[in-house]
């Protein structure tokens, strides 16, 4: 997978990860453990950096940008070679600079697996692990945390659709937001040829509690 890796890095950093050898730096652990003791400081860490202290609303927002992470790295990868590298807890690296956002990293690639395992069930098998903590230790809402999801996947497609030709990635979306796919009933996700995608949400990030912050393009608060 690491020539595909190396395309994708071209599309922006959302999409680009180091991968194998060395770590990049100091300090990378498996998100597998991020999502035991470490994640309630992890939490309140991004609370102070964004200004709501260390409640639901940095769980979401922590969550949000972890699955912006994931489905840029797997919706590219698919749409760029239909494999998708191992995206599991146990294989994805990760460490918080004190300045910066989120840094992950990939120490074995591999081969990869086909994509519809990987998009189907790999990623959202991820995410349900660290949604199950975020309920657990800061309530945060299901509907939230699969709307946060499914913002996060068309967030990653829209990049995509500018920078990789071809259909593959919005068929890929269409088939994890429709009836039946894992992201299904969080929101009316649309395709039209020529004019893009449109995607309105089901549920609400609750970044409009962050100070300065308001409602996002997709959020459900704006139809009401």
């Amino acid at each position: 997978m690491g020539d595909v890796l190396g395309r994708l890095a071209a599309v922006g950093p959302f999409f680009s990860v180091p991968y194998g050898g060395r770590p990049p730096g100091p300090g990378f652990r498996p998100l597998r453990e991020l999502y035991g003791e470490p994640l309630g400081p992890y939490v309140a860490e991004i609370g102070r950096r964004v200004g709501c202290g260390p409640g639901r609303v940095a769980a979401s927002t922590a969550q949000f940008a972890l699955a912006s992470r994931l489905w840029s790295l797997g919706l590219g990868c698919a749409a760029l070679s239909g494999r998708v590298p191992d995206l599991g807890p146990d294989s994805v690296w990760w460490r918080l600079p004190e300045a910066g956002s989120l840094e992950l990293w990939l120490p074995r690639p591999g081969p990869g697996a086909p994509a519809a395992e990987a998009l189907g069930e790999g990623v959202p098998g991820h995410l349900g692990v660290l949604d199950a903590r975020l309920r657990e230790g800061f309530g945060v809402s299901p509907r939230v945390l699969r709307g946060n999801s499914a913002s996060a996947l068309v967030g990653a497609l829209r990049v995509l659709m500018d920078r990789v030709p071809g259909e593959t990635a919005v068929r890929w979306a269409e088939a994890l937001l429709g009836d039946g796919g894992p992201l299904g009933g969080t929101g009316t996700f649309l395709h039209e040829e020529g004019l893009g995608v449109a995607f309105v949400r089901r549920s609400c990030c609750l970044y409009y509690r962050v100070p300065g912050g308001g409602l996002c393009g997709d959020c459900v608060l704006r139809t009401r």
